[in-house]
């Protein structure tokens, strides 16, 4: 139900805007009582987290991806993730919705990927970190976080505001982790 109640409030994001998505539109469009979205996601401000999340497991299957065709090449894996990553926002409708702060989506859902990321980042982190400890890394745990930090913190910024091509800003990604993370 969770799902599906997430699903919906993002088709509505991107159809009437944040400002416009309401419980009550949200639960007409689910098929369900208010009390049963607000039971699922609770209030408004969740359910932004909630959808910015859903989106998140959207761009980690895309990483997991890359790293499983790289078992054996770390900063090549990385390339990998960081191009597919890229090229995923770029065509992700709600997160350029976001991103342009059009929809009225400034007010909650901006900030979930700007200033109160928290959840995303550390939920990223925890996803590339169990990708990255598969290969052979030379690095003491302290500093093994702070480069991990550093790809995903390099990468969200990327996807926030783009600056150049994602192929040329993948080699770019990959070049630095390539001097963190290298045995």
């Amino acid at each position: 139900m969770r799902e599906r109640v997430v699903a919906a409030a993002s088709a509505l994001t991107l159809e009437a805007g944040w400002a416009g998505l309401t419980m009550g539109k949200l639960a007409d469009r689910v098929g369900v009582s208010r009390q049963t979205v607000y039971n699922e996601v609770g209030s408004k401000p969740q359910l932004a987290e909630e959808m910015v999340l859903a989106e998140l497991a959207k761009f980690l299957a895309v990483v997991d991806a890359a790293f499983d065709e790289r078992p054996d090449d770390l900063v090549e894996a990385i390339r990998l993730a960081s191009y597919g990553v890229l090229e995923l926002a770029r065509g992700n409708a709600l997160l350029q919705a976001v991103v342009s702060a059009s929809y009225g989506a400034e007010t909650e859902l901006l900030p979930l990927l700007t200033t109160r990321n928290d959840a995303l980042v550390r939920t990223a982190t925890i996803a590339v970190r169990r990708r990255v400890t598969a290969y052979p890394v030379d690095l003491d745990e302290r500093h093994l976080d702070a480069a991990i930090d550093m790809v995903v913190r390099l990468v969200l910024s990327h996807v926030v505001h783009p600056v150049g091509d994602a192929a040329d800003t993948a080699d770019d990604i990959a070049w630095i982790s390539g001097r963190t993370l290298r045995p």
